[in-house]
């Protein structure tokens, strides 16, 4: 019989048992860092931009000699130079004086603002008319806004995104100090299933939960490989989980997990480590266990696709993230739900959810239909002291990253 948990106090128990795992740092290329996580903090080395830029194409002068002009009274200043793209300005800039600039370009010493070309006008001979005033650093970058030395860019523990590799391209950095991805086996069990490729027979049925959690885990960030399908059997089980257990920093494996006289999961766990949860005060994923074999976090789901997805998220995705030294943050938003929706007494629910038109609209779903899944947003969960929500109440939306 099961002794079920309810689903807080399951992820506290993995926290306190597998929340101070860690891989280890690896250096890895920067084009390879998308979604790894920073083993230690970037910091800054130089100033960025290195010197005064110009965001326009114009003219550098000084405030001062452009204050109070007008298309009346222009201010007439001498062109002393002009800046090449990619070149250093090698003069100053003194009082009545400006400089051609190009944007991007760097902005001469003495000057403190410029002028865009359209409010200028050659006059010829040298003489520029200035016809609208630029407050000082006005259409200029100066150096070290965008950072300075010493200056901490992207923290310890930050999953890389596309906008950080480009801070890091900027700073001159061509490897990137990453926690290694966690190595994760997934193993499928089951007499009834068949690979994701074939077609089943009579009272056969495909195996989603294999490459759905392949890619549940390449998304927190660990290194997942399936080990195939296993029947249930205690030996076949028991063979399988050892040498993952040997070679991966964590195992997966789906059905099985109820009490049942062919659910061999929690016997092997038991014989080989030690179990930490069998069962959770929720649906779906009641049959939910997980234990400890050799230091290393064995998580049991059940057979059902949607349980499994849901369980997977709420209770192994974060141990992945902390293995990795980061904290996942999920987005949440709270809205009023469109329908009255009946709930387990006694259990915390999990319900998909669709936001249309500023409401929640639960959709239906068993833990079987997965491609229900497919076209929602988020999820809510219903606490299991409620008999249901009302229409109209609000609700707290866990938002897929999608």
């Amino acid at each position: 019989m099961l002794t079920v948990k309810p689903l807080s106090e399951a992820i506290n128990i993995a926290q306190t048992h597998f929340g101070a795992l860690r891989t280890a740092p690896e250096v890895v290329p920067l084009e390879q860092a998308l979604h790894r996580v920073l083993a230690e903090e970037i910091c800054a080395t130089e100033f960025i931009p290195g010197f005064d830029r110009s965001t326009v194409d114009g003219f550098a002068v000084k405030s001062t000699d452009a204050f109070g002009c007008s298309d009346a009274i222009p201010a007439l200043l001498m062109l002393v130079g002009e800046v090449e793209m990619g070149q250093h300005a090698d003069f100053s800039i003194g009082p009545g004086q400006c400089a051609g600039v190009p944007t991007g370009g760097e902005v001469p010493a003495g000057a403190d603002t410029m002028v865009m070309v359209e409010h200028t006008e050659d006059l010829g001979g040298g003489q520029i008319a200035v016809y609208k005033p630029s407050a000082p650093g006005a259409n200029m970058i100066m150096r070290g806004e965008d950072t300075r030395p010493g200056q901490v860019m992207l923290p310890a523990g930050r999953r890389i995104n596309a906008a950080d590799s480009g801070t890091l391209a900027a700073l001159g950095i061509t490897t990137v100090p990453v926690m290694r991805a966690p190595r994760v086996a997934i193993i499928s069990t089951g007499d009834e299933l068949v690979p994701t490729g074939n077609k089943p027979g009579a009272g056969q049925i495909r195996d989603v939960n294999t490459p759905m959690l392949y890619n549940a885990v390449r998304e927190a960030g660990g290194n997942p490989d399936s080990l195939g399908i296993i029947r249930d059997h205690e030996e076949d089980i028991t063979a399988a989980v050892k040498a993952a257990v040997a070679q991966y920093d964590m195992l997966i494996l789906s059905g099985g997990t109820s009490v049942g006289e062919k659910d061999a999961m929690p016997r092997v766990i038991n014989n080989l480590g030690s179990m930490l949860v069998h069962g959770l005060a929720i649906k779906p994923g009641k049959p939910t266990l997980f234990g400890e074999i050799e230091g290393k976090p064995v998580f049991g789901l059940p057979g059902n696709p949607v349980a499994t997805f849901f369980i997977f998220y709420n209770l192994v995705r974060p141990i992945l993230f902390s293995m990795q030294g980061a904290t996942v943050t999920d987005r949440h938003v709270t809205l009023p739900v469109s329908r009255s929706v009946p709930s387990n007494h006694g259990r915390e629910e999990i319900v998909p959810v669709m936001i249309r038109d500023g409401q929640v609209e639960p959709v239906p779903s068993r833990s079987g239909l997965i491609t229900t899944l497919a076209c929602t947003d988020g999820f809510i969960r219903i606490p299991r002291e409620l008999e249901g929500l009302k229409q109209g109440d609000l609700v707290e939306v866990t938002l897929f990253s999608r």
